[in-house]
């Protein structure tokens, strides 16, 4: 697919991301046609590209004549997580937040016009969509996507909303641009947001932002609730003052973490 980039874009690797990203929920084998239709890549390109990825363990080829991810993938994001140390910061403020409230508690950080998935502690609850490391929702109709929007200067969120979303969801709550401009409003007054089945029948949610030592929100962390279980007003008076002393212990601890000095071991020469 043609792109606007400079002279340093390495346009092949950027078509094998467009592969591995092709696969997406309810699809995850696809034949050499249907990668090539879905990534606008000629036949004989995305050919060479499944099989370099087979090659390297990225995909594999399937019974129905097709390719499928594999586990392998799931290193690429790890990768990232792993690098920001994410987990390891979050985890222990993320369990008492659990162990407080009863309730699942997630972070996402933005993709796009996405938030994905980086860091969870779940509790048994049958909800209407399945969230693991890395899933992605539309912002707009999360409790997380608003509050990492709404730390977003107006051209960032322009140009954050322009990029379609790759979550394969259709929201219930899809809004206009005045509507949303008014809720995020309202996030930066409050300094969380509420997402009340915007998403899905049954789902609801509150979040607030995770800070760097700088103050810029860096991601986000929520609490959600089956609607039929816990009503807006026990969210709200019991789990968002819970949530919000968590979140400020995870920024706490994130500003440390970027205040701390690199260390760079240098090897020892040889003897002799």
């Amino acid at each position: 697919m043609p792109r606007d980039a400079g002279p340093d874009f390495i346009e092949a690797l950027a078509r094998g991301l467009d592969v591995v990203r092709c696969f997406r929920p309810g699809r995850p084998v696809m034949t050499l046609s249907e990668v090539a239709t879905a990534t606008g890549l000629a036949r004989p390109t995305a050919r060479r590209i499944l099989l370099t990825l087979e090659e390297l363990g990225y995909v594999r080829s399937a019974a129905e004549r097709g390719y499928a991810l594999t586990p392998r993938v799931l290193d690429l994001g790890m990768a990232y997580v792993n690098a920001l140390s994410v987990w390891d910061i979050a985890r222990p403020h993320m369990e008492r937040l659990v162990a407080a409230t009863g309730e699942s508690t997630s972070m996402a950080q933005l993709d796009g016009s996405d938030i994905v998935y980086v860091a969870r502690v779940a509790v048994p609850k049958i909800v209407t969509l399945a969230v693991t490391i890395g899933t992605r929702f539309p912002a707009p109709a999360t409790s997380m996507g608003k509050v990492l929007l709404a730390g977003l200067s107006p051209s960032e969120l322009t140009t954050v909303l322009a990029d379609p979303t790759r979550s394969g969801i259709t929201p219930r709550w899809q809004p206009t641009r005045e509507d949303l401009d008014t809720a995020l409003r309202e996030v930066r007054t409050k300094g969380w947001a509420l997402a009340d089945q915007d998403l899905a029948p049954g789902i609801r949610s509150v979040a607030t932002g995770i800070r760097n030592a700088e103050g810029r929100v860096v991601a986000a962390l929520n609490v959600t609730v089956h609607a039929a279980e816990t009503t807006v007003e026990h969210l709200l008076e019991h789990h968002l003052p819970l949530l919000l002393r968590a979140a400020a212990d995870v920024s706490h601890d994130w500003s440390l973490l970027d205040t701390l000095p690199i260390a760079v071991a240098r090897a020892a020469a040889p003897s002799g």
